[in-house]
């Protein structure tokens, strides 16, 4: 089994910045590509970026310049920046990992329970 953990969230002002960051432990043989999305209320979950292990990034444009993914492999950790944040980034914000569990074996995506990040105006 593997757990993903997210921390970092809280209450926040307008033009604050957060960092959140996702540990992942357990049964794990090699991570691919690790993320981030959030959902906030009454919306689809949405995308905001993905890192591979070796360091390749994809992000939703909108959120460009404003929020970073980065990534500590050795610590199976995954991270987002977020500067100048805005009322509407307020959202559970969940993590997410491709991961192989033995050599040779299939790779699931597991999913953290989500940290709630608020932003006041």
């Amino acid at each position: 089994q593997v757990h993903l953990v997210e921390s970092g969230g809280g209450l926040v002002q307008a033009g604050g910045s957060l960092r959140l960051s996702c540990a992942a432990s357990g049964s794990i043989f090699s991570i691919n590509v690790m993320g981030w999305y959030r959902q906030a209320p009454g919306k689809q979950r949405e995308f905001i970026a993905a890192i591979t292990s070796d360091g390749t990034t994809n992000s939703a444009g909108s959120l460009k310049g404003r929020f970073t993914i980065s990534r500590d492999n050795d610590e199976n950790t995954v991270y987002l920046r977020m500067n100048n944040l805005k009322p509407d980034d307020t959202a559970v914000y969940y993590c997410n990992a491709d991961v192989t569990s033995t050599r040779g074996g299939p790779q699931f995506r597991y999913w953290g329970q989500g940290t709630q990040v608020t932003v006041s105006s």
